[in-house]
Formats: structure tokens, C-alpha cells, sequence
């Protein structure tokens, strides 16, 4: 229908691309120059049309028909707004106006105006009224009014490419995970991308007009008041802080605009604080294991020498008195060794293995283990309303922390009493477990130091290492625990990541690598992700699999295999519909690298599960 119209108007008209190459072009275009076939089909180069125009001297007598080529090559690539006004050879008076377009070329049109020329010149041979200077002002104002209409045309291309601009700068803004906003100096908002209400929700969206302190709420506001300050001062100011309703963390920016106002960006920082917490944590427990492990190994050869030489004193013979003062001794040796394996529990290496995880098995299985060792007048039940799916944990660890705190509880409860484990999700952003009870709570010195390794209520029943290891655990997971008094007793609050685990995968992978480990690694990955793994470690045995194996949905190969050939060369003898991911660890200049990325999606060496997994279902879909 386009194409229809543009050749049904009375003026021709072409429209070139940046690189000068013919991008549409009506059929009075072609028919106005006599231009041949070739020279009217998209593509056709502008510099090609030029050339055969002079050639038939649409431009009079040339001496250098590519001098004249060059010169309006130029002055097409200068792509600046015209209107000029042309006699052909044939006679003919052509106008043409052209006008850049906004992502580089232009458009131009060319309208026959032979019979207004003639006009005007008849109206000059037979007007006597009229002087010479009369008739040369309105032939000047007739060109400035058409020059004018060029302008204008051109000043409305540039608004409309203005606004598109604003437009697309707007889209862009809104679509960032961030909120970006502008205050007057007043401190109301006049500009803003409605983002506010991502970052922190429970907030408006719309927000224009509107004062900070009544968008963010008087909490939040407090937080950042003395920052914005600054900002007003002409500091820029960066500053995080953690948002009341659901425990997010907020990175926000005030930058001063110059002008009495400021810029404003706020970012959902949980994530990243969950994982920095989680490295922060892993170092202390490096440095801990460094200070304590050499502390540890004496202490355990004193130990050792102790029991030995207890041994030989309750072999000599001595009195009742005496043997009793040596199983003493003894008996608190021992306690020291369980000390030591203990701190090395907490300083050893123990590094956090999510998998999915269902947290109502586990809560159930850990009332079952937990329900023998209390005494029968405590009860022990689970309030479990979290979502009905998979989450990314590691069980063991997680377990092993519950079952800690209910152990605590027990003890606080003594012969009766009731411990409750609760369990529920805060804005998908947190897993907060609650172990409960009706003890007597915690004393004022046991909230402030119940976290202190060795602080213990419980005598020498305690070693007071109990809640540390509890406190570490969810530490390396990046998450937080917390202890209060409740009106029926005390609880110890866990807040962990939430991360919904990955859907599970199905079908049968062949897996090719040279390396035992690495391959042993990937195989933990797949199977995980749900997936059946055959594997092989060189082209040889795979392009074996791949002919005896029919039901194969999924290739993974490293780039580099024993032997001469590689992954690309099983790649190539491979049915192109059958899926493939290529893993490497040579460097993007290598040329093997290169080469895969031209052929199949490469994961990068190292990569997380999580990675692999989102790799997988792209190719799946």
C-alpha cells in the first residue's frame, strides 16, 4: 500500500541510507531522469545514479564526469536540509528539497515547477504595470516562501526526533532496576522514572509533586534525612541502609544538580549483601582457622601427653582417694578434646552446598529426629506456610543449625513445656525460621553475649558453642540471626536467602571431558539439574555414544579433548538438531575459541550450576 501511494503522488522522490545506497524510491523517481532498472532497486549506490546522469547530460557539458560524482557524493554526505532550484537539458525546471533523516541518509523530492516558471515569465513579458523590480521581490519572496517551507519541514523533523529521543530516554530509565528521580529544592520530585515502588514497595509510584519525607514514609525518611543534607550542601552522598517492611537493602546516591535541586538513585542491594555477607563470613572463618588451628595442635598434644600420664598413675596401685582425683582428671581431659574438635568444627572448611531442598520434608524429618531426645512433657510442633516449592539450601547444614536450637530450647524448657518451629517467607526475598519456646527467656547479659563463643548459662553442662556454629552457618549462607524474648518465652529467629531452586530437568546428556575432577564436577551439576549423564573423554568414545545411543537430548564437550581432535570436530559430525554447549577455558583471543562461538553457545570455565542451568534452557527453547 506504501509503495502504491508513493507512486501515485505527482513528485518523485528517493530515500538514501547513511551509506548512500538507495533504500526506496517512487516510479516518477525513475521516470523523470530515465533512469534504467538497476538504478531505481534498493541497494543501487548514489554515486552510480550521479555518474549516469552526466553521462547523459543531465548536467550539461562535463569534462570530468567523477569530479562532478565526487562533488555531489559530498554534498550528499554532508546531510544538511537544501533547497535548490535546477534547469535540466531537456528544458525542464525541477525544485528539490531534501532533509536528513534521523538515523543518518536522507530523503529528497524533487516536484516539476516548469509551468510555474513559465507562468512567471509570461506574467513578466506582458505586464506593463509591473516593474522589473516588482516582478524580481516576488520571484524572490516566491523562493524564500519555498525555502522557508523547507526549513520548517526540517525544524519539524528535528522536534519529532527530539521527541522520540525524550521518549526513548524515558523508556530506558524505567526500564533500570533502579529508581532515578529528581528534587527540587524544596525537596518534591520532578522528575521521576516510577521505580520507587520496585525498590521499596508498599511506596507510590506516582510520585510527582510529591515531598520525599511522604513518598518514602517518616522511617525511611529519617535514615536518609542527613544525607539529602549533605546533598543540598553540595556533597554527594552515598550511604546504604535496611528498609523496615521486609528487610531490603537500599544503596541510594544523592548527587547535587548545580542548581539548587538533586539527583536521586536508589538501588536493591539484598542480593549483593547477601552474598557479600556470606565472603565476609568465609574470611573470618579463614582467619579464625589460621589463628586457632596451630593453638589447636598443641593444645591436643598436652591433652594427649595428660591422658597418658593419668593412664599410668591409675596403674600404680593408688587409693580410692587417689583413682578418683586421675577420672576426674581424665574425665576433663576428654571434655577438652571434645573442645577442641568442636572449635574445629567451627574454623574447618565448611563451604555451603545448596541443592534443591524441600522444606516440608525436612521440617518433618527434623521433628522426627528431634522428638525422641526431649522429655515427655515438652512438645515440639511446626508451623510451616512457606511456598509448596523447591528451595536452594543446603539440608544438612540447615538441619544441623534446627536441630541445635530445638536442643536449647529443650534445655530451656526443662520438664514441660512447648517449642514451636516456625517457618514462612518475607516478600520472596528471605526464608525466616523461628525456633520458639516457653522457658524463661533470655537474661539481659545472654541477648548481648549468647552469640560470644564459650558464653554459656548452662554451667559446665555448656560449652558454649552451641549458638556461634548455629550464628555461622546461616552467616556463610549470607543470611542473619537474631535473639529476643517473646511474652511466653525466647526465640532465635534464622533469616535466609530465598532462592527458588531451578525446574528440574529431564533427559539423558552425553558429557565429554579429559579431565577425572572436572568431569566429576560437571556430572554433580547435571544430575542435580535432573538430567541422566553418559560421559566420555575424547572424540573417539563420544562419536561411539553418539552412534549407539538414540536417545541423547543434550551434548556438553569441552573445546580441548585427548587426542587431536576437539569438540568442534564432534560438533560438526554431530546432527545439527541435536543440542550442543561447548565449555573452554582458553581465552576469547584464542583461535578455538573464535571458532566455537561462531558455531555453538560456550560456557566460559569456571561456571556455577546456576549458569549452566539458564544455558540449558535457552538452547531448550
Amino acid at each position: 500500500m506504501t509503495t502504491a501511494g508513493l507512486n501515485l503522488i505527482g513528485q518523485a522522490l528517493s530515500i538514501y541510507d547513511s551509506q548512500l545506497r538507495l533504500v526506496v524510491s517512487n516510479r516518477p523517481f525513475q521516470t523523470m531522469f530515465d533512469l534504467p532498472d538497476h538504478l531505481v532497486q534498493p541497494g543501487a549506490l548514489f554515486s552510480d545514479t550521479i555518474r549516469y546522469l552526466a553521462s547523459i547530460g543531465e548536467y550539461g557539458e562535463v569534462e570530468d564526469i567523477e569530479q562532478i560524482v565526487d562533488l555531489r557524493v559530498k554534498q550528499a554526505l554532508a546531510f544538511e536540509p537544501h533547497y535548490i532550484e535546477r534547469v535540466r537539458a531537456n528544458g525542464q525546471v525541477i525544485s528539490v528539497e531534501g532533509a536528513p533523516l534521523p538515523k543518518g541518509g536522507w530523503v529528497a523530492v524533487y516536484t516539476d515547477i516548469t509551468d510555474t516558471k513559465q507562468a512567471e515569465a509570461l506574467l513578466r513579458a506582458r505586464s506593463e504595470e509591473l516593474s522589473d523590480q516588482l516582478l524580481g521581490r516576488a520571484e524572490e519572496l516566491s523562493a524564500a516562501n519555498r525555502k522557508l517551507a523547507a526549513t520548517n519541514a526540517a525544524l519539524e523533523e528535528a522536534k519529532r526526533q527530539l521527541t522520540e529521543i525524550e521518549a526513548r530516554t524515558r523508556m530506558t530509565t524505567e526500564m533500570m532496576p533502579a529508581h532515578i528521580a529528581h528534587l527540587d529544592a524544596d525537596g518534591r520530585y520532578d522528575y521521576s522514572n516510577r521505580r520507587l515502588n520496585s525498590v521499596m514497595p508498599g511506596r507510590p509510584s506516582e510520585i510527582l509533586g510529591m515531598h520525599i519525607s511522604q513518598a518514602l514514609g517518616s522511617v525511611a525518611y529519617n535514615r536518609v534525612e542527613s544525607h539529602l543534607q549533605k546533598a543540598y550542601g553540595g556533597e554527594v552522598s552515598v550511604f546504604e541502609f535496611t528498609e523496615d517492611q521486609d528487610s531490603r537493602r537500599i544503596r541510594v546516591s544523592f548527587t547535587p544538580d548545580g542548581e539548587g535541586g538533586v539527583y536521586v538513585m536508589s538501588v536493591d542491594i539484598t542480593e549483593e549483601t547477601q552474598a557479600r555477607v556470606a565472603l565476609q563470613q568465609t574470611r573470618r572463618r579463614a582467619m579464625a582457622a589460621q589463628m586457632t588451628n596451630g593453638l589447636a595442635h598443641d593444645f591436643s598434644n598436652l591433652l594427649t601427653i595428660i591422658l597418658g600420664m593419668q593412664s599410668r598413675l591409675e596403674r600404680m596401685g593408688l587409693s580410692e582417694d587417689a583413682r578418683e582425683l586421675v577420672a576426674a582428671t581424665q574425665q576433663t581431659a576428654r571434655r577438652g578434646g571434645q573442645l577442641l574438635n568442636r572449635i574445629a568444627d567451627m574454623t574447618g572448611n565448611r563451604t555451603p552446598q545448596p541443592k534443591a531442598t524441600d522444606m516440608r520434608g525436612l521440617l518433618e524429618d527434623l521433628r522426627i529426629l528431634a522428638s525422641p531426645s526431649l522429655p515427655r512433657g515438652v512438645g515440639l510442633s511446626v508451623v510451616n506456610t512457606l511456598p509448596d516449592k523447591a528451595l536452594m539450601l543446603d539440608p544438612g547444614m540447615v538441619q544441623d543449625a534446627l536441630l541445635n536450637l530445638v536442643l536449647n530450647a529443650r534445655d530451656a524448657c526443662g520438664e514441660s513445656g512447648q517449642i514451636t518451629i516456625s517457618a514462612h517467607t518475607i516478600s520472596e526475598i528471605w526464608v525466616e525460621i523461628a525456633v520458639s519456646d516457653t522457658g524463661p527467656g533470655f537474661s539481659q547479659e545472654g541477648l548481648k553475649k549468647a552469640l560470644n563463643p564459650f558464653f554459656t548459662t548452662k554451667g559446665d553442662k555448656g560449652s558454649g558453642l552451641g549458638l556461634p556454629m548455629v550464628y555461622d552457618t546461616v552467616k556463610l549462607a549470607g543470611g542473619d540471626l537474631s535473639l529476643r524474648n517473646t511474652p511466653s518465652g525466647a526465640s532465635v529467629v534464622l533469616r535466609l536467602p530465598y532462592r527458588p531452586a531451578p525446574p528440574v530437568q529431564e533427559g539423558l546428556v552425553l558429557l565429554v571431558e579429559d579431565s577425572d575432577d572436572l568431569r566429576s564436577q560437571f556430572r554433580d551439576m547435571l544430575v542435580e539439574l535432573g538430567f541422566a549423564v553418559i560421559e566420555a573423554t575424547s572424540f573417539d568414545e563420544a562419536f561411539v555414544l553418539t552412534k549407539d545411543v538414540t536417545d541423547i537430548a543434550l551434548v556438553l564437550s569441552d573445546i580441548r579433548l585427548e587426542g587431536n581432535e576437539t569438540g568442534l570436530d564432534l560438533l560438526a559430525k554431530l546432527d545439527p538438531a541435536l543440542p550442543c554447549i561447548l565449555m573452554t577455558s582458553l581465552p576469547y583471543s584464542d583461535p578455538l575459541h573464535r571458532a566455537a562461538l561462531q558455531h555453538a553457545p560456550v560456557l566460559r570455565k569456571p561456571f556455577t550450576q546456576a549458569q549452566l542451568s539458564a544455558l540449558i534452557q535457552d538452547e531448550a527453547a
